[in-house]
């Protein structure tokens, strides 16, 4: 069964953050990431639900919550805990993530808590190459590109607020940014400034990341970041839908099977 239909293509959020059940509209599809093992089965289940519209993404976060008031680094034990579920449902999964470093000194101070974190990393996109799935990553870093491990040639690189500079390197590696709707207070403009429009996705990041700080994101903002690229770009917002979800279809390949332009 396709879908024959203009509409956005959420590239990255976290779906299982609450029970999103009115969030179709203007959506095509949702791409939802996991952060630790405890979230898998509920995005799984999601997914099951609203087939051909949730779409599941597993991985492990390079940051673990322990508490409400406590998190740290991403260890190789949590990464085992992921993989036989990975494994369980390698065939339903459109990609690895949400993946990535991030070195934030209240998160991580030692050399061998980063080692932790690269480990988790390395083994994450080795299984992405090994299912040929991209990797959706956090990529909040300019150190990022030259850190993600050789031969991950499929990425999409989320909410990156590196220099614009640094993100062309990402563009000649062929890797894709989704941009949030934050982008509207953010430092980001910058980015979808010099970025061709051919290496753009759409996210909300859900629940975070929305046009108004501390105030709830939701799926249904996708239209933010679209009006907002037209406004930067100067070409109309229909235009962002198709080229956005074009580039969608390209680096997740499996939304086809439902989804034909």
């Amino acid at each position: 069964c396709f879908f024959h239909m203009h509409g956005f293509i959420d590239c990255h959020c976290h779906i299982s953050a609450r029970d999103f059940d009115e969030v179709r509209a203007g959506l095509l599809a949702l791409l939802a990431v996991a952060e630790h093992a405890g979230e898998f089965e509920k995005i799984i289940s999601l997914s099951q639900r609203f087939p051909g519209f949730i779409f599941p993404c597993l991985g492990v976060h390079p940051v673990q919550e322990v508490s409400p008031e406590q998190q740290r680094g991403a260890l190789v034990q949590d990464l085992d805990a992921a993989l036989p579920i990975i494994e369980q449902y390698k065939d339903h999964l459109v990609a690895i993530g949400e993946v990535g470093l991030d070195f934030t000194p209240r998160y991580v101070s030692s050399d061998a808590d980063k080692e932790s974190q690269r480990q988790v990393l390395i083994r994450q996109a080795q299984v992405a190459k090994e299912l040929d799935l991209p990797l959706n990553v956090h990529s909040r870093s300019n150190k990022l590109f030259r850190k993600l491990p050789l031969g991950v040639s499929k990425a999409l690189l989320h909410a990156f607020d590196g220099k614009p500079s640094v993100a062309m390197e990402g563009v000649k590696a062929g890797y894709f940014f989704s941009i949030p709707p934050s982008i509207v207070r953010s430092e980001q403009q910058k980015l979808v400034k010099q970025l061709p429009l051919e290496n753009i996705c759409l996210e909300t990041d859900s629940p975070a990341l929305g046009p108004e700080k501390q105030v709830r994101n939701e799926p249904k903002n996708i239209s933010v970041s679209a009006e907002y690229i037209s406004l930067i770009k100067g070409v109309p917002v229909e235009k962002v839908m198709e080229i956005t979800t074009q580039n969608a279809l390209r680096l997740f390949p499996k939304l086809k099977s439902v989804i034909r332009l």
